[in-house]
């Protein structure tokens, strides 16, 4: 006797297909349009969330030496397991997001990595501290990839380059505000208190996302994707014209930033300069540079094309690497000024790029470039204190420099493929 078929195959794969062409059919968030500008807002908060959370132990790294009786470099492990957690979990996000909703998933992740924040203020113990802060390096897996993608594909071609930029906007908020609060609320209490009030924050950043971001209109989750299908999905975005060089530009971006700002705190707390916490973190406030470099870059990318943007953005960061190597305060300042604009608008460029590039899957390919991105401010960034140790300022220098180098000829090849229109 034949099996007959089950009824229920069809109606789940026509169940589909009208969602998807639903979803085809659907408006996209077009620039100006007041959920356009929810959207946006959302993922500022977002943003914003993810980099307070992720980076407010930056500022408070030679306090943890002093804490716990580490070294430098020991103490960087405090971000720099906290980003190499992120890398694994954004990328495996990439892909598991493709069968979850947008805005459950992100959600999800700004709740529990507030919360493991707000444990790592309670921790009496260095490792223990160091397991909370890479679980919270894989909580937060679920919002750059997913938020990247989201912009992707619920916002029309034309107000994407602004769209990034402002979401890329709300990560400079959130480093600045991370390290500033961190700083001054260190200095004022304990360092205890300081990642506490950012654990605090990231809660309430998390409930205004949630009630402001619209709900997809172009994404179907789709269940049951077997590995053959991710394999074949990460194969297409590793071999497609541009992506790889987007990919290197992420690693080398992170890597450069978050090494020049892990060791300048040490720097600036040792003579000649002997600066308290307080005004180390108010430093921090050229952050302010991001909030305006990113979605000025995605406008000027849009209008000029992102290759010239992106090769003037690591310009700009490395005649601020420059300046850092002089002897005065201020100009000290104009560096980390010019070397944070560069970057949230190189960023911004190149992130918006993948989205372009990648014709489908777009989570994935959003989830390779943040790879990369985290895994530069993993590896350099940890790497950078054993140099900082050997050659001081002038080693981290150089060294950030060299990957700058790498990211300008990155860039211009990215240029030279633009033009001709395979990229």
């Amino acid at each position: 006797m034949t099996a007959s078929p089950d009824p229920r195959r069809p109606a789940a794969s026509s169940s589909f297909a009208s969602s998807a062409a639903a979803s085809s059919a659907a408006p996209y968030l077009e620039r100006g349009t007041r959920v356009y500008w929810r959207a946006s807002l959302a993922l500022l908060f977002a943003g914003y969330a993810t980099f307070s959370l992720l980076y407010c132990v930056q500022p408070l790294l030679p306090a943890f030496s002093a804490s716990f009786d580490v070294s430098p470099a020991q103490s960087s492990l405090s971000l720099s397991l906290t980003t190499a957690s992120l890398a694994l979990a954004v990328f495996v996000a990439g892909f598991v997001s493709e069968g979850w909703s947008r805005h459950r998933l992100m959600t999800a992740s700004l709740t529990t990595s507030s919360l493991l924040t707000l444990a790592v203020a309670f921790t009496p113990q260095w490792h223990a501290l160091l397991l909370l802060r890479a679980l919270e390096g894989l909580a937060l897996g679920g919002v750059p990839a997913v938020a990247m993608a989201y912009l992707a594909e619920e916002v029309h071609p034309d107000g994407l380059g602004l769209a990034m930029g402002l979401y890329v906007g709300g990560t400079a908020i959130g480093g600045m505000a991370g390290r500033v609060i961190t700083g001054v609320v260190a200095d004022l209490f304990a360092w205890r208190v300081a990642i506490g009030t950012i654990g605090v924050l990231g809660i309430l950043s998390m409930l205004a996302f949630r009630s402001l971001l619209p709900p997809s209109r172009h994404f179907v989750p789709r269940r049951g994707l077997g590995f053959s299908h991710h394999r074949t999905a990460l194969a297409k975005h590793l071999r497609r014209p541009g992506l790889p060089l987007l990919f290197l530009m992420g690693f080398v971006l992170m890597g450069s930033f978050v090494t020049l700002y892990n060791y300048i705190g040490y720097r600036l707390l040792a003579p000649p300069f002997n600066l308290s916490q307080t005004a180390i973190g108010g430093i921090f406030v050229v952050y302010l540079t991001g909030v305006i470099a990113s979605p000025w870059s995605g406008r000027m990318a849009d209008s000029f094309g992102r290759g010239r943007v992106l090769i003037g953005s690591i310009v700009i960061m490395l005649c601020g690497l420059l300046l850092t190597a002089m002897q005065s305060l201020a100009l000290i300042a104009c560096g980390l000024a010019c070397v944070t604009f560069g970057f949230f608008a190189g960023h911004a460029v190149a992130s918006g790029w993948v989205g372009r590039i990648a014709k489908e899957a777009k989570g994935q390919a959003a989830a390779l470039y943040l790879l990369a991105y985290y895994l530069g401010s993993s590896i350099v960034g940890s790497y950078g204190g054993h140099v900082w140790a050997a050659y001081a300022w002038t080693g981290v220098a150089v060294l950030v420099g060299g990957l700058l180098l790498i990211g300008l000829l990155a860039s211009a090849r990215l240029r030279v493929r633009e033009r001709a229109g395979t990229a």
